[in-house]
């Protein structure tokens, strides 16, 4: 629960430290004093967009802080933990700050947060009901999500939400597929011509290496016999050739070995290049025996390179780039195999709708039970706040295929009194009476939330007289099991407090202007007569009107 409130120069706040009970809470004050600043500090604490604007003049920032109990919030704790923002066991600070250069910090626990992170947390510490309730209760998705709360659900509306999404993505791919049939089928065609020419071709890495190895080879054949040969001739084969030279210089200077030791070195020598020419010849020879000129041979390695050079040209690529053509134009076609398996497609649809419909149908059944009670609930309440005789329904509408909210529309309707038919809450002509239905259910739905503060934001408007008393008596009765504050302008209301906030506003020396502030107190209770009585007589204030005013009072405690 909200435990304390600090603003700093914020709006007309200079400042302001408030200390909350449990129980309920009134705010009261004049027109324009700036009860409604309260609501808007603490909303920014909760993640709400904040702008320079909100800075009270003359400031350079604007600074609230919050501290709550949440010693009955374990799952809070455990969120404040997994996110690295604990602080104390049983409290939580939330502080948010505001910058005249439009920049704003936002704190949990003393650790820097998103303003997501400050939502989500204030989605466990605080509801707001706004005083523009009554008219957002007219739109169809506001009434689904009274009803869902109500129902206290939430995990199936999630369920329901994501199998339908699933459901849509499943039909989503197969109706894509099915539109994208034709092309697939025209792409199909073309790569299996094309599987197929480079099938036929069959050319690898290796076989292309070889055969330019041959053509190169073969296309010169003539000019490597002529080599061959003449190289045998002046080795081996000529009159001088270089073998029988080095064998004839060897044998001379073996016979003037005798005569000098020293040749024996050079002998050596030329005995191993005999023997090394010698190994040259013999290859040689063998080279030329199989080097033949065969011009059939060419022409086939031609042909064939010209059949490859010709494919690649086809498909745009490198004789290189061939067989990885082939190996891609084979995924493709298997990836067009698996794209195309709209049985499949239509398999996975089938079971996603299926498992939409049965949570779809468990919420169905969930809103129909909940639909009952709040329509009893409602009902009770309108026989206490001057609808006597009348009746509200929640009608569950049935929708042809259903969607992301399930497989009703949800409609309030309600027979303002006895002998008049139930009319959607839209057709109410009565602003009043839709302001008294409008707070009985946010009373009521508020009862099974489990956000320990509610604050109502003059949700009693266009009430008054006995009615504005039985919405006090319902907000004390809520109030005993949970924090409630209420801001409002009617005094049977404010009378049935347990604490009375009071905001005024006054002019505050700057320099030399004066400002107007608004100042916050707690009234004792000699001063909430006062402030009833203000509030019952307006300016003219007698000693009648306080009397009616501490009866009030009197009244409201008693309850």
């Amino acid at each position: 629960m909200l435990r304390h409130l600090s603003i700093k120069d914020f709006v007309i706040v200079e400042r302001i430290e408030l200390d909350f009970m449990s129980g309920f809470t009134v705010l009261t004050g004049e027109t324009g004093a700036g009860k409604s600043i309260l609501i808007d500090a603490l909303a920014l604490t909760l993640g709400e967009r904040g702008d320079a604007s909100q800075i009270r003049l003359g400031c350079e920032r604007a600074e609230i802080n919050v501290t709550f109990d949440i010693n009955h919030l374990p799952e809070l704790l455990h969120w404040l933990n997994d996110n690295d923002l604990q602080g104390d066991a049983n409290s939580c600070l939330m502080r948010r700050i505001i910058e005249t250069s439009g920049r704003s910090r936002s704190y949990i626990n003393g650790h820097a947060a998103t303003l997501q992170q400050l939502r989500t947390a204030g989605e466990y510490l605080v509801a707001i009901h706004s005083q523009h309730a009554h008219q957002s209760l007219l739109q169809k998705d506001v009434q689904r999500e009274l009803l869902d709360a109500f129902a206290g659900r939430d995990d199936l509306t999630r369920a329901v939400k994501l199998t339908y999404q699933h459901w849509q993505d499943c039909h989503q791919r197969k109706v894509a597929m099915q539109h994208r049939a034709a092309e697939s089928k025209d792409k199909r065609e073309q790569l299996e011509w094309q599987l197929q020419e480079l099938e036929t071709l069959n050319v690898t890495p290796e076989e292309w290496q070889a055969l330019q190895a041959d053509h190169l080879r073969l296309s010169h054949v003539a000019a490597l016999l002529a080599a061959a040969d003449t190289s045998m001739d002046t080795l081996s084969e000529s009159e001088y050739a270089a073998l029988m030279q080095i064998n004839a210089a060897k044998n001379q200077l073996q016979d003037l070995l005798e005569f000098d030791q020293q040749l024996r070195s050079i002998t050596d020598l030329l005995d191993s290049a005999q023997i090394q020419l010698q190994e040259g010849i013999y290859e040689l020879k063998h080279y030329r025996q199989n080097l033949d000129l065969d011009p059939q041979l060419l022409q086939g390695i031609e042909q064939r390179m010209s059949e490859i050079h010709a494919t690649a040209r086809k498909f745009r690529v490198t004789p290189e780039e061939l067989p990885h053509l082939l190996d891609t134009t084979i995924g493709l076609l298997e990836s067009l195999d698996s794209e195309s398996d709209i049985n499949h497609l239509q398999v996975l649809e089938t079971a996603a709708f299926t498992s939409y419909r049965s949570q779809a149908e468990m919420l169905s059944q969930v809103r129909k039970k909940a639909g009952k009670e709040l329509s009893l609930q409602v009902t009770a309440a309108m026989q206490t706040i001057a609808m006597a005789g009348g009746e509200f329904s929640v009608s569950l509408m049935p929708l042809e295929t259903g969607n992301a909210n399930g497989l009703e529309q949800i409609e309030f309707r309600v027979a303002a009194h006895l002998g008049l038919p139930l009319r959607p809450l839209t057709k109410v002509a009565s602003g009043g009476e839709l302001s008294r239905i409008s707070l009985a259910i946010q009373v009521i739905t508020s009862k099974v939330n489990v956000v320990p503060t509610l604050i109502f934001d003059e949700v009693d408007v266009g009430i008054g007289g006995q009615v504005a008393e039985i919405v006090g008596l319902l907000l004390k009765k809520l109030g005993k099991d949970r924090q409630v504050l209420c801001i409002t302008h009617l005094p049977q209301v404010a009378a049935t407090g347990d604490q009375h906030l009071h905001v005024m506003k006054c002019l505050n020396q700057q320099e030399k202007n004066m400002q107007v502030v608004s100042k916050m107190a707690f009234l004792s209770p000699q001063e909430r007569i006062e402030e009833i009585a203000r509030m019952l007589g307006g300016v003219n204030i007698t000693e009648t009107t306080r009397q009616h005013a501490a009866e009030m009072l009197q009244g409201g405690a008693g309850d």
